[in-house]
């Protein structure tokens, strides 16, 4: 028996599964914006709050942090408990936090209620994963994760629009305060509409969290961010060996996990998960590597417009719309061909991904400044609808097979390691742009050479993907059709 057939063994659809789906949406759509809108506004912050550029730049790194801190300790406690319950509160102290952040008389305060929304933002964002896992099955599954890969990736390419767009609308030395405020509302309405549509999970004696496995993984992983968070100072230079210290700290906490499961105890994240359920480990890889180049090229777009071309924060962001349109194009086809074509739609994508961009940085170095803008946005809507087939797909693909009970932790797992890739991209690609900046070629030859930096990512990624394509393809011609291994894989034994 497969594993959607298992699931479906007693499962009957809530008939408000599809409007709860688009309350997780927003809700998701709001915290991962807010990864990237506050960027174009950190020079109004830093003018409005008399701030040094290493304390606002923990308006963005902190948030950053908290958030990949709490991931799987999250979404493990989302599968143990109530996952309706663990979101309803992530979405109010989200909501409560981004007015405090608003409303901060200070830079000190502003990074404190940062910190705090990043962790609100850390416990939402695994449930919305391991909602749909319990929500949906089968073809409607695929679609759900579909809607939910599109929002992913949309929500970090129109960040530095939304927020050019809000600072245009809210002019004047506190204008900057309304990238916070405007969550305020639209939280709010989520979070009574959430009240109303989502379904509860039942714990099924699953209530077990791993403690000393949350202090390994919580310290592996703030060892292994806080340097790239501190980068712009110096982090990695002064801190280096914290690298070692969270590579040491995560291989404990592996083995940790090996032993609780060896024991049949429930672990905090299940080591099997990587070695049965089909496509978890390959799909964590690919948008891991995904990840370090993504994220990192919109902080590089945003140096090259504003500064090298002395853009606003509006026009930048609209400099980099085609991006996010051809996502929006991208994920709602690449959802419902995921299903039929499989691992080579990320391969496909990536390559459309690598093209757009390679594209756009040479014409950006070589076609005259006053109409190179317009001449990459062709370029510039190929890469946005390669990675549009990339981000929704490979979600769907990672987590389908995951069962019910460990979706949460999962899901945070996944999102771990992207925003991990993310870390490590908006601190390696704006560092070598300003490396290069120095040289003869100027602005031009800085963003070049940033965006090659992020094509190489992007290229572990893509030989990643074909990894697995061409081991699939060739196990399906061995046996006929695809294996299903994973429906006879002891995590399955407690299927919900």
């Amino acid at each position: 028996m497969t594993t959607s057939a298992q699931e479906a063994a007693g499962y009957e659809p809530d008939p408000r599964r599809w409007r709860a789906l688009w309350v997780t949406l927003v809700a998701g759509f709001m915290s991962l914006l807010d990864v990237s809108i506050v960027v174009v506004a950190l020079p109004s912050v830093q003018r409005g709050l008399h701030a040094s550029p290493a304390q606002v730049q923990w308006v963005v790194s902190g948030y950053a942090l908290a958030f990949a801190l709490a991931l799987v300790t999250a979404g493990r406690l989302g599968d143990a408990l109530d996952r309706r319950r663990i979101f309803l509160l992530a979405l109010s102290g989200f909501v409560v936090f981004s007015a405090a952040c608003g409303a901060a008389p200070s830079i000190t305060l502003l990074v404190a209620a940062r910190l705090a929304q990043g962790l609100a933002a850390g416990f939402m964002a695994p449930q919305n994963s391991a909602l749909i896992q319990q929500m949906f099955r089968g073809a409607e599954r695929g679609r759900a994760f579909g809607f939910f890969g599109a929002t992913v990736g949309i929500s970090s390419a129109v960040g530095p629009l939304v927020g050019g767009m809000i600072l245009a609308l809210a002019d004047g030395a506190q204008g900057w305060r309304w990238i916070f405020y405007v969550n305020v509302p639209i939280g709010i309405l989520a979070v009574l509409l959430g009240r109303r549509l989502l379904p509860r999970t039942s714990r099924s004696g699953r209530g077990h969290v791993d403690v000393p496995g949350v202090l390994l993984l919580g310290l592996g992983v703030l060892a292994l961010m806080f340097p790239l968070v501190q980068a712009g100072s110096g982090g990695f230079g002064r801190l280096w060996w914290l690298f070692l210290a969270g590579a040491a700290l995560i291989v404990a906490f592996a083995r940790r996990q090996r032993r609780l499961v060896a024991r049949g105890t429930q672990p905090l994240l299940d080591p099997r998960l990587f070695t049965t359920v089909r496509g978890y480990a390959v799909g964590a890889g690919v948008g891991t590597l995904y990840f370090v180049g993504f994220s990192g090229v919109w902080l590089v777009f945003a140096l090259f417009y504003q500064d090298g071309l002395g853009f606003s924060p509006l026009r930048s962001g609209l400099a980099v719309t085609p991006f996010a349109l051809g996502s929006a194009c991208g994920a709602a086809g690449a959802g419902r061909l995921v299903d039929r074509v499989g691992r080579m739609l990320t391969v496909g994508g990536l390559t459309a991904v690598i093209v757009g961009l390679g594209g756009t940085a040479l014409l950006l170095r070589f076609a005259p400044l006053d109409i190179a803008p317009w001449v990459a946005a062709p370029v510039l809507f190929l890469g946005g609808v390669g990675s549009g087939c990339v981000i929704s797909p490979n979600i769907t693909m990672t987590l389908r097979d995951v069962p019910v009970h460990m979706a949460g932790a999962a899901g945070g797992a996944l999102q771990t390691g992207q925003r991990l890739g993310a870390a490590v991209g908006t601190a390696a690609l704006p560092g070598l742009f300003y490396l290069v900046l120095g040289g003869s070629d100027g602005y031009r030859g800085a963003l070049v050479v940033a965006l090659g930096a992020a094509l190489v990512g992007m290229a572990a990624a893509l030989a990643l993907a074909t990894f697995d394509w061409r081991r699939d393809r060739q196990s399906r011609q061995a046996h006929g059709t695809c294996p299903e291994d994973v429906a006879n894989s002891p995590v399955h034994a407690r299927e919900t």
